[in-house]
């Protein structure tokens, strides 16, 4: 039996065009809707890193406030800031030890050695 070729219309064509242009456009929604998601993961991989590294300053400024709670953190600050002492207390200033010469003299015979050129 011969087959019988079914008429398309130009009804059909715009159909299958409109039905080109949504898949298209559904394509590019999901296509948008995945770079926000990378972005919004990127952002919350900053913002743990972020924590954590407040998290740690926070630990070193309460170590450091419970320091200066104590009469020997407030002595401490008093003596840097105002540059006080107790009564009796002297000023000590450390000098730095001499630097050392970098080269020790050459004995006599190394000397005549290399004016002869052998040393």
């Amino acid at each position: 039996m011969p087959r019988k070729h079914a008429r398309v219309s130009a009804k059909d064509y715009v159909v299958a065009g409109l039905l080109v242009l949504a898949i298209v456009w559904l394509l590019f929604l999901i296509f948008g809707i995945y770079r926000k998601q990378v972005v919004a993961r990127h952002a919350a991989k900053e913002t743990q890193a972020q924590l954590a590294i407040l998290q740690e300053r926070e630990g070193t400024l309460r170590a450091n406030l419970a320091e200066l709670n104590t009469t020997r953190g407030h002595e401490a600050t008093l003596r840097e800031t105002y540059g006080v002492a107790r009564p009796g207390e002297e000023v000590i200033i450390v000098v730095p030890p001499k630097e050392a010469t970098s080269t020790p003299p050459l004995p006599w015979w190394k000397r005549a050695l290399g004016w002869f050129g052998i040393w």
